[in-house]
């Protein structure tokens, strides 16, 4: 052996080099298995292929572009893209009055309510977001965000995310709160509750103060654990899905509160637009149990009872 690494695929036996492959006897083969054809055997697996299939266009990525590059402006724009792809959806089913049977309340933004969210989204989303991503670098470099090879085991990435949702969830349920108290509201969070029927899109409308008070919550564990770029990226795309789906408005069939245990979603989330600010409640993020806990999901929860 001259040390070199093997890429005959798992399976074959030791004669079936990259060469001998189409040369050599059909007894080198493996015998067929029920679940799998000579044929299949002869494949890669196909978390092999979706793992080679992500190293190579994280490759691409760090070789045709710096780690500040992509961790601001890669950032920004899957941000963005997820965001308002996301967020889209719920917007134009108000507008056409599709799903009508899933919206939670009847009630409807004019066009102009939602042109302005839009537009101011964009200026806050340009004006605050991308210029705290740029700044935060420095930071995030030194507490061991990276973006080289290898990438890391889907079981750290889905810890670390498991981590953020928990740490995000209580951060924000406390800077909530605080945001309802009296002076904050009137001159803060009152601008986030401008939309008293929500659509996806409003869920980052907010005053550029609140916007980087609350959004501590989604940046602290990721800030604490220094974790691979490529977990940061997807950690944003959940977040963002997350709260879109809180804000959308429409609570359907396959919504993520009907399947996911201590989730709240749209249902949930919704009440707290609904009702006055000094008694809105349901001021988690993602979970319900905080809400619960601190006994601030009353209201929701009488009124649940009396709709059943």
């Amino acid at each position: 052996m001259d040390g070199s690494l093997s890429l005959r695929p798992r399976g074959l036996c030791p004669c079936l080099s990259a060469y001998s492959l189409s040369h050599s006897p059909l007894h080198c083969l493996p015998l067929p298995s029920k679940s799998r054809s000579p044929v299949a055997a002869l494949l890669p697996h196909p978390s092999m292929a979706m793992a080679s299939l992500l190293e190579s266009g994280w490759t691409y990525l760090i070789t045709h572009f710096s780690e500040f590059q992509l961790a601001t402006l890669g950032t920004f724009i899957i941000h963005e893209s997820v965001f308002f792809l996301s967020g889209f959806p719920s917007l134009c089913f108000e507008r056409a009055g599709l799903f009508n049977k899933y919206k939670i309340q009847k009630k409807s933004n004019t066009p102009d309510a939602q042109g302005k969210c839009i537009m101011r989204l964009i200026l806050y989303h340009v004006c605050v977001n991308l210029p705290v991503m740029i700044v935060s670098y420095p930071a995030f470099r030194y507490v061991g965000l990276r973006s080289s090879l290898p990438l890391p085991s889907w079981s750290i990435i889905l810890s670390q995310i498991l981590f953020y949702f928990i740490l995000e969830d209580f951060v924000f349920y406390w800077g909530h709160r605080v945001l309802h108290t009296k002076w904050l509201y009137k001159h803060v969070h009152s601008i986030h509750h401008e939309y008293a029927t929500p659509f996806g899109l409003t869920s980052e409308y907010a005053h550029p103060a609140e916007i980087l008070f609350l959004g501590f919550a989604t940046i602290i564990g990721p800030a604490l654990t220094g974790p691979h770029l490529f977990t940061l990226w997807l950690w944003v795309i959940l977040r963002v899905l997350e709260t879109v789906e809180a804000h959308s408005g429409y609570h359907f069939p396959w919504s993520p509160a009907k399947f996911l245990p201590l989730y709240g979603g749209a249902e949930f989330h919704d009440y707290h637009h609904r009702v006055l600010y000094t008694k809105s409640g349901n001021y988690s993020s993602t979970f319900i149990y905080m809400d619960w806990l601190f006994g601030t999901d009353k209201g929701y929860r009488k009124l649940k009872a009396l709709e059943e």
